[in-house]
Formats: structure tokens, C-alpha cells, sequence
């Protein structure tokens, strides 16, 4: 595909629903190129919005973290897995209570809702990313699932980049459990399809009005796939060019960071 078809392929998206942690910054180091990127996608009349997967912070936190890297966005241009799973168990577990294992921030965000917290008597368990993470909170967890519990995971990330290399996210937690009780728990963060009907809801694009950026081929790229929303792949996060030929999830698209999208962007 010609640098022009590339470009073409994006005169038809409306909205850039951006990836954050591997896409814009590296732990608290925003790309050099990502306010170009920004600026760019403004000048041609479209917009953007951010998705993050990383269950370890609220929205307020994130709008924050922007905002010190010089990127001010309101509120509704900030959607987070967590609000996913809180729409979902608002709808489908009303007033029943759960036992979170995650930061004091997730926890936060489930109270704001109005989900009651518990130990281990509440209804079910929700993992996140944890990087408050004990053997005693797993532990309990894991005694909740035996005993019959529901678990459910706020993302299915493996890792989370950081300037000097990756952490275990909420995947590889969950995997321990797994390991530990044989259960697996249904995901809500990207590539759910709980996901990619929030990201249209909430942004009110058709799908072939929106695209999907991020580093991750099995969420950022997965949860596009099949529905007419362009998927793009920066290579500036944990995916590298020797994975793609071993994924069955593929691009639409393939740049090496927002830097080369913005250069595409610029030909239209």
C-alpha cells in the first residue's frame, strides 16, 4: 500500500480514539511528536479522544497526567476500561457488591458509582491492574472463585511499557488466578466488544467514522477487528514488526509512531 492509499484510507475517519501508555507517552514521557499529531488532526476538522485499558488510575487522574505534559482535553474525551465494566455491572448487577483487588483509585471509582464494596462475602471479584497488588488480596480472591464467585477482569493487558521496559498488567494477574482456580474471567477492557460499543456510543461515530490507535495488537488492534473500524498499529509501545507476521489479528494500518501518521495525515 502506497503512502497516498494509506492516506485515503484515513479522509473518512472522523475521530482518533488514541491509545495512551506505548502511543502517546512512555510512563510519564510524552513522545516528542505527539502534539504534532494532536495539532494535526485539529487542523483538518477532525478530533480525538484517548482509551486507555490501564485500570490502575480514575479519569481524574488521567486528565491530570495530560494536563502536567501540556495536553488539556474535557472530561468526555477521556474513556477508561473502568467506565466499561462500571456501565456493565450498573446494568446487569444492580445492587449487589464487589470485592475489587486493585488500586485505591479503582476503588474509588467503583464507590463514586455507587457499587458497594466488600470482602469476601460481596457478590462477585474484579481484578484491575494492581500495582498495589498482595499475596492476601489474590488469595482471597482466588478462595472467592472456588467457593463459586464470578470474576471479572477490568483489562486483558499482559504488560504495561514503562520508560525502562514493562510491568505485569491485569492479564498476567488473571492469569495467576487462572492458574490457581482453573477459571477464567471475562475481560471489559480493549478488545471486549463491551469496549467498541462504548467507543461508538460515546464518541457517536459510525464505525468506518472512527479509528482505533494503539501499540497493542490483542486489544488496541483486536477490538477493531470485524467491524469496520480502522484499526492503526504504532510500533512505538510493546508491539514489535517480528510479532505481526505471527498474529492473526492484523492492522489496517502499520506506522511506526504517530509521528509517521501525522506525515500521512498531512497528504490528505
Amino acid at each position: 500500500m502506497t503512502d497516498r492509499q494509506k492516506a485515503e484510507r484515513l479522509r473518512a475517519v472522523k475521530c482518533f480514539v488514541l491509545d495512551m501508555d506505548g502511543t502517546i507517552y512512555l510512563g510519564d514521557s510524552l513522545f516528542d511528536f505527539t502534539q504534532e499529531f494532536l495539532h494535526t488532526v485539529e487542523a483538518l476538522g477532525k478530533t480525538f479522544c484517548f482509551f486507555t485499558n490501564n485500570s490502575s488510575k480514575n479519569r481524574e487522574a488521567y486528565l491530570q497526567k495530560l494536563a502536567r505534559m501540556g495536553i488539556s482535553v474535557p472530561p468526555e474525551r477521556m474513556m477508561i476500561a473502568n467506565d466499561v465494566i462500571l456501565r456493565w455491572l450498573h446494568e446487569n448487577r444492580p445492587g449487589e457488591s464487589a470485592y475489587v483487588v486493585g488500586t485505591p483509585l479503582l476503588e474509588e471509582a467503583f464507590r463514586e458509582s455507587g457499587i458497594r464494596l466488600a470482602g469476601q462475602d460481596a457478590d462477585y471479584v474484579v481484578l484491575g491492574f494492581d500495582t498495589t497488588l498482595t499475596y492476601e488480596k489474590l488469595a482471597a480472591a482466588c478462595h472467592m472463585v472456588r467457593a463459586g464467585k464470578t470474576i471479572y477482569g477490568v483489562n486483558p493487558d499482559w504488560n504495561c511499557p514503562v520508560e525502562d521496559g514493562f510491568i505485569p498488567d491485569c492479564g498476567s494477574m488473571a492469569a495467576l488466578v487462572r492458574a490457581s482456580t482453573g477459571v477464567q474471567c471475562e475481560f471489559f477492557g480493549k478488545p471486549s466488544r463491551h469496549t467498541l460499543a462504548y467507543m461508538l456510543e460515546h464518541t457517536g461515530c459510525k464505525p468506518e467514522e472512527l479509528a482505533v490507535v494503539g501499540d497493542r495488537l490483542y486489544t488496541d488492534i483486536a477490538v477493531a477487528d470485524g467491524s469496520g473500524v480502522t484499526s492503526i498499529l504504532v510500533l512505538s509501545g510493546e508491539t514489535q514488526p517480528e510479532d505481526l507476521p505471527k498474529s492473526e489479528v492484523k492492522p489496517d494500518l502499520v506506522c511506526d509512531s504517530l509521528k509517521e501518521l501525522t506525515r500521512l495525515l498531512k497528504l490528505l
